[in-house]
């Protein structure tokens, strides 16, 4: 026969038992409801880094196509007009001063003759004044025939730079992929967290007003009492705390797919239940596509270029030229071939050659040590991720447990073998449970999205999620 202390505390404790999946926050008008692959392909719309890795590659190939005809003729045509004024001043009296010294040289007869007849005397000086207006107007051609090779190294060099710019375009589409992998799971695993500490506050406040009307009643000790209060307000302080974290992630996501609003992603956690594809697919990939490695391939090149530009300055280079008066008639023209062929130098061609190889050396090594840290990578990723998946599913006999626990300790509740802080320990470890479960799923998730970045394969994250047969809704 039920006793009366056991009859009250069945009323007042029973209460109804902890909700899996409840709302965060209720759905606004100014929420934008989006789907892993809708946010996706808004991010890829709008993200700032991406335009900018996009603008890179764009002024690359800019370049590279400015430079195609680098090497050939280029055609010129010059023109003047032009008007002058000159004065010039001419010093008469030295010849002044020279006729009357040739009149003394003359015949005594003939000097008479001088004397009677006046001869004027020339000006101390006199100037001369000349000015015209006039044009001119001419064509050139000049035309490198060779130079030995240097162009072609110009035009390579710019064309591995286009790749470089290009391998980190797609190294950042990577790095966005992760980074909204991160902020879009981390914002469901956010508001899950919330939802079941709020849960959790409730129940527990509910536990904590049948505890003071127990008390009132005499039912039970101020020391359960006490230990019902603390229990309420540490619930209260780790959904606070909950809340704040939701509302953080959720600011992140929003600015991650440049939302005015705020975002509700409706892709949950999920999970493929069994292993994915091998290590080595990972690693062929990697070896195969990262971008990291097509960065050092793209350096490789360009050193290559650099050392066949510095080769190129010890041939001989031929010059074709030419330029003629835009003019009818008798124009002037002249055109003809220059050769220049460097035959001793102050600087050191042999050093700087050497040093452009070392340039290639230092590639290939780059290279060799880039698959050697990008294969441990790969395997890293892969394993984090094995050990996310069994995590998760090992977890199972934890919730199990957790929630025969509270069903265990609400019996025992109306059976007066349990204590109230016996069951609100109990759904506390519960919902402990459930948020550690869904934080594994988390783990799962961004552990897949490092290894497909690692491998290359950041665009195939959609088709794992079209796989999964578990989802932490």
């Amino acid at each position: 026969m039920t006793s009366p202390r056991h009859a009250l505390l069945h009323t007042l404790l029973l209460l109804p038992a902890l909700a899996g999946g409840t709302a965060f926050a209720q759905t606004r008008g100014d929420t934008l409801a989006l789907s892993f692959d809708a946010a996706r392909a808004r991010m890829i719309e709008r993200s700032d880094k991406l335009a900018a890795a996009h603008a890179a590659v764009e002024s690359k190939e800019l370049q590279s196509q400015g430079l195609k005809g680098l090497g050939g003729p280029s055609v010129s045509v010059s023109g003047l007009a032009y008007a002058y004024n000159a004065n010039l001043n001419l010093d008469l009296d030295p010849l002044n001063q020279r006729l009357g010294q040739l009149g003394q040289a003359l015949p005594s007869p003939i000097q008479g003759l001088i004397s009677q007849m006046p001869i004027p005397q020339l000006p101390n000086s006199y100037t001369i004044n000349r000015h015209d207006t006039g044009s001119n107007a001419s064509v050139s051609a000049v035309w490198p025939i060779y130079v030995g090779g240097a162009t072609d190294a110009v035009r390579g060099f710019v064309s591995a730079q286009t790749r470089e710019a290009q391998a980190d375009a797609d190294q950042a589409g990577h790095e966005v992929d992760t980074l909204l992998v991160q902020r879009y799971f981390g914002a469901q695993l956010a508001r899950r967290a919330a939802a079941l500490r709020a849960q959790a506050e409730r129940t527990i406040a509910q536990h904590d007003s049948a505890a003071q009307k127990m008390l009132a009643a005499g039912v039970i000790s101020r020391v359960e009492r006490l230990q019902a209060s603390a229990a309420y307000e540490e619930a209260r302080r780790n959904a606070r705390k909950a809340e704040d974290d939701a509302a953080l992630a959720a600011v992140a996501l929003a600015r991650t797919v440049r939302a005015d609003g705020s975002v509700a992603p409706q892709t949950p956690l999920f999970l493929i239940s069994t292993p994915i594809e091998p290590l080595g697919y990972f690693i062929d990939s990697a070896l195969t596509r990262h971008p990291g490695l097509d960065k050092v391939a793209a350096k490789k090149s360009q050193a290559e270029q650099l050392h066949e530009g510095e080769e190129a300055l010890r041939r001989p280079q031929v010059i074709a030229f030419g330029t003629r008066q835009i003019k009818g008639g008798n124009a002037d023209w002249v055109a003809g071939l220059g050769v220049r062929w460097t035959l001793y130098d102050s600087v050191d061609r042999d050093a700087l050659s050497a040093s452009s190889m070392k340039k290639v050396e230092q590639a290939e090594r780059t290279d060799a040590q880039a698959r050697s840290d990008i294969s441990l990578l790969v395997e890293r990723n892969w394993r984090a991720l094995e050990n996310a998946r069994r995590q998760y599913l090992e977890m199972k006999a934890s919730v199990e447990l957790a929630q025969e626990v509270v069903k265990l300790r609400t019996s025992g509740l109306r059976e007066g073998t349990s204590t109230t802080l016996d069951l609100i320990d109990a759904e506390t470890n519960q919902a402990k449970v459930l948020t550690e479960r869904a934080q594994a799923a988390n783990d799962y998730v961004q552990a897949l999205a490092q290894l497909l970045e690692s491998a290359g394969l950041s665009d195939k994250f959609s088709d794992y999620i079209a796989r999964a047969d578990v989802r932490v809704n």
